[in-house]
């Protein structure tokens, strides 16, 4: 499963309501986040 973050567009790995693979709570500021099908961009060590 992965979200991306509207304001800057990356994609990572998780879900809404949970944890990224890099530890951004998406609890936080929910409405920039969607559940997506799109590959991965985000680089950082848990999400890559």
């Amino acid at each position: 499963m992965a979200v991306e973050h509207k304001p800057t567009a990356v994609v990572h790995r998780g879900t809404k309501g949970g944890k990224t693979g890099c530890g951004t709570d998406t609890r936080e500021h929910s409405s920039h986040w969607v559940s997506t099908s799109k590959s991965i961009t985000c680089g950082k060590n848990g999400c890559s």
